[in-house]
């Protein structure tokens, strides 16, 4: 489910105009400061970036921007010095009416963050570091930054494939082989910057080093970084934290470099920790909603008589249009698997409204699905959802019939007076649910009402 992105704002740093977002609620201020792979409003159309987000605000009022040069800030003519990105900082700061703030500088954002709390140290709460280190390029006393045939090689990429997803099994081994996520990635890099901008903006930061402001930092500090890390050798964080007095660092799982992929819960878990002094224990909770199942009819015949690309692209595409509707009746997807969807609703009319129309886009790229609703109390823990109700939605939707969608008595008495109306399809035992479920077919000449 596509998460909406709070609202975008300007903050006026000199002339430049410096774009930020705040939201949640916490005691505490935290400042998300990213590199150059940034964009305020395409960050928060993936679900996982959306959720660690969602999660940093849980417990703090997070304060979100996109560094002057890239994403929704403006472009300069000259590259942006480290103090100028210390002012927007403040500027944005200054907005939201933030009198001293945590700081999260993740990769690229590191040494800009550093630099902040060691001038700033009555803006700056605490400073965590994630995935980040104190100067680009490697000499004699730092071996452990890049190497010259290393940047020549990242520049030409940059160059030459920046907008095509091609920096992705650097940055998330994990998500490499997933076709959606790659194509969110590519889609951030070309709304980030030009491969023009992308090129000024990496020189700037080969030539950035804070090396000598760390010992100058006397803010708390927090070092994070996972221990196979795909695009920064971990041992850059232990000599960070040799010369930051009083940094502690905590050694996470992990390949992936981007914080919100992979084992993010052990990633927001310290975060927490650090900014609360406390990490809460997601306890399952309660709740009552309407659960849809849908699968695609006769989709392995499908796939042999198209071929193995053309299947894959028509699943894309179908993919993407259920996304699309699950989106507009605020339905939240649970999980994928092949052509089949799982997904959640706060109510049953927009439910069975939604699985009408993912029939109708279906149909319109020659696909029939079958469909299964259900609602029941769900328990959740974060992301996780379980229940006797998810195994009843789901035996409903493998008994329907191809284009049919079959609701329990339980939906069927929930949206009278919506206009939705019914055929009986009897009762019914479903495997592995105990008793019998009187079931009932929508007509679809009527799902639509109200949409």
């Amino acid at each position: 489910m596509v998460q909406e992105a709070p609202e975008t704002r300007y903050a006026k740093s000199g002339p430049v105009h410096i774009a930020y977002q705040v939201t949640g609620g916490g005691p505490a201020d935290l400042v998300y400061l990213p590199g150059l792979f940034t964009h305020l409003e395409h960050q928060w159309e993936e679900p996982s970036f959306a959720r660690f987000l969602r999660r940093l605000a849980s417990f703090s009022r997070l304060i979100l921007l996109d560094p002057r040069g890239v994403g929704l800030s403006d472009r300069t003519g000259d590259l942006p010095l480290l103090e100028d990105q210390m002012d927007d900082v403040v500027s944005v700061l200054d907005a939201v009416e933030s009198h001293s703030a945590f700081l999260l500088g993740v990769s690229q954002g590191g040494p800009m963050a550093a630099l902040f709390a060691a001038s700033h140290p009555e803006r700056a709460a605490g400073l965590l570091l994630y995935g980040a280190y104190p100067a680009a390029a490697a000499d004699a006393d730092f071996p452990l930054g890049r190497s010259r045939a290393w940047l020549t090689e990242y520049e030409r990429q940059l160059d030459q494939h920046w907008g095509t997803g091609d920096f992705l099994p650097q940055m998330a081994p994990t998500m490499a082989g997933d076709p959606r996520f790659r194509r969110w990635w590519a889609r951030l890099e070309r709304l980030a910057a030009g491969p023009g901008n992308a090129l000024a903006y990496s020189r700037l930061q080969i030539a950035t080093d804070v090396r000598p402001a760390l010992s100058a930092i006397r803010v708390p500090t927090l070092i994070l970084q996972r221990r196979d890390d795909a695009f920064r050798d971990p041992r850059v964080a232990r000599w960070l934290v040799e010369r930051i007095p009083g940094a502690r660092l905590v050694e996470l799982p992990g390949v992936d470099h981007l914080p919100f992929v992979g084992e993010a819960d052990a990633v927001l878990a310290e975060i927490e920790e650090f900014v609360t002094g406390t990490r809460s224990v997601e306890a399952a909770d309660r709740v009552l909603a309407t659960l849809l199942f849908t699968d695609v009819v006769g989709s392995t015949q499908k796939a042999a008589e198209l071929g193995d690309r053309r299947w894959r692209e028509l699943l894309e595409a179908y993919r993407a249009a259920v996304r699309r509707d699950l989106n507009r009746y605020r339905g939240r997807e649970v999980d994928t698997a092949g052509d089949g969807f799982f997904a959640t609703f706060d109510g049953p009319a927009r439910a069975i409204r939604c699985a009408g129309d993912i029939r109708r886009s279906a149909a319109g790229l020659g696909l029939e699905v079958r469909s299964g609703l259900h609602t029941g109390e769900l328990e959740l823990a974060g992301e996780e959802v379980s229940g006797i109700a998810v195994h009843i939605a789901a035996r409903i939707g493998a008994a329907a019939e191809a284009g049919e969608i079959l609701v329990s008595g339980t939906v069927k008495d929930l949206v009278v007076g919506s206009g939705i109306e019914f055929d009986a399809r009897g009762s019914q035992e479903l495997k592995g649910v105990p008793g019998e479920w009187q079931l009932f077919a929508v007509r679809s000449d009527t799902e639509a009402v109200g949409s």
